[in-house]
């Protein structure tokens, strides 16, 4: 797909009509539900978590502070995040991308902005929570266990912490980002051309 399209090469020909920009504002508003989307299911999976970590507190109501500890952080952890995620929502449903190309760019500037914040600081924040909160957690019930079995439990919890933190968490980011970074340079290169054409 050609991302240059020359709006005055159009105009003065006078044959062909200017590019409808309601294609760029279908891909803007199609882009602004699924990130809706994805903020409403992060935060129902994390609330929805948060309820079983609390029944799992309750059910085995576990003895030593360390695991109490750990299950406060894990649930802080979730809090904090979904905290701040929902600090995005504005910027995705008080804004009307159809209005202005000026006003989507700021718009969308500011989105971008925001979910650098939360890919890097918040993202940061929670994995290092989460990951002292389950070490807290399982360190009661490695007790228990032989010292190989302990070992292999937090080896593995460890290396799926970061599998995540190596591998899917920087993937994710990356397309992100690109979705973000694409539907901006569209917006600016047609804000170019029509700023051209004034």
């Amino acid at each position: 797909m050609n991302n240059n399209i020359d709006l005055k090469g159009l105009w003065n020909k006078q044959e062909a009509d200017i590019p409808d920009t309601k294609e760029l504002f279908e891909k803007i508003n199609a882009y602004k539900k699924r990130s809706f989307g994805k903020i409403i299911f992060t935060n129902t999976l994390l609330i929805l978590t948060s309820a079983f970590i609390i029944f799992i507190w309750y059910y085995y109501q576990p003895e030593m502070i360390s695991s109490k500890l750990g299950i406060v952080l894990i649930i802080l952890a979730m809090a904090i995040f979904v905290f701040v995620l929902n600090q995005t929502l504005p910027l995705l449903t008080k804004v009307d991308f159809d209005l202005d190309i000026r006003e989507s760019l700021k718009q969308l500037f500011r989105y971008r902005e925001k979910q650098i914040f939360l890919q890097t600081t918040m993202l940061n924040i929670y994995f290092i929570l989460l990951s002292a909160g389950i070490c807290l957690y399982m360190f009661e019930y490695a007790l228990k266990m032989t010292f190989l079995l302990a070992a292999i439990s937090y080896f593995t919890t460890l290396m799926w912490i970061a599998f995540n933190w190596f591998y899917l968490r920087p993937r994710q980011i990356k397309k992100q980002r690109a979705k973000t970074d694409e539907l901006i340079l569209k917006l600016e290169m047609l804000n170019r051309q029509i700023s051209e054409n004034d």
